[in-house]
């Protein structure tokens, strides 16, 4: 036990072997930049759209306006990962030093990005709920139908919301004494939250079998897919 114990340690310092080569050193940084921007372009792929759709709604009449909360919530989960990207260049040019100074604000950055996330879940929620109870007859049908999608969504968002704050917590207590660890919880947390950007996607081809209730839905084996890149090079080189 002790020795199983010694193996996962956190306050252990330890060197990060992946980067020990010269053929591994430059894939090593780089590939973690790579996937920063990756999970970037997947935020924007998914929300942009579906936000230009929405704001049409409610300039129509036909949804009722945003609530503040998911203001908060686009300004900080965007933030985070500008400062993801930013973490990754810094290490990947060398800049040390001022990626640790940098990092401080994750600290402060996670925890109000959970309590905001946790906050607009329920609150969508409920938005729905009264549409669907204030809707003419001919549509109520469609939005009790949603509701009940709804409901299976906030399940997910319920397992992101637990387990982002894990890995990040994990990732934040090994930042300076096991960079392996730290940078794949870094990378491995916002990874299981981008479900909410993939599931916006109705063009993917297993969101279309989801849609027509012959299949199970897109976000969780998408959302496997891509941190798969860094996955398979930081495995291959441990």
């Amino acid at each position: 036990m002790a020795t199983v114990a010694g193996t996962f340690s956190l306050r252990e310092k330890r060197p990060d072997l992946l980067s020990g080569t010269p053929r591994a050193h430059a894939i090593d940084r780089w590939i973690f930049v790579a996937m920063a921007v990756w999970f970037i372009f997947v935020v924007l792929t998914g929300f942009i759209p579906d936000a230009i759709m929405k704001v049409g709604l409610v300039e129509a009449g036909q949804r009722p306006p945003f609530p503040i909360v998911m203001h908060m919530h686009a300004v900080v989960m965007g933030s985070f990962m500008l400062l993801l990207l930013t973490q990754a260049v810094l290490m990947a040019t060398g800049r040390r030093e001022l990626h640790m100074k940098v990092g401080i604000a994750a600290f402060a950055l996670v925890p109000v990005l959970v309590v905001v996330g946790f906050i607009l879940a329920p609150t969508m929620y409920h938005q729905l709920w009264n549409m669907a109870q204030s809707a003419p007859p001919e549509v109520r049908p469609k939005l009790q139908q949603r509701l009940l999608q709804v409901d299976d969504i906030l399940l997910l968002q319920t397992r992101a919301g637990i387990l982002f704050p894990l890995l990040m917590a994990i990732g934040l207590k090994a930042r300076s004494g096991n960079a392996g660890l730290h940078k794949r919880m870094m990378f491995l947390a916002p990874a299981v939250a981008l479900g909410a950007a993939i599931d916006r996607m109705t063009w993917l081809p297993t969101r279309r079998i989801a849609s027509s209730g012959s299949g199970p839905s897109g976000p969780p084996r998408f959302t496997c897919v891509t941190p798969a890149s860094a996955s398979a090079w930081t495995c291959s080189t441990t």
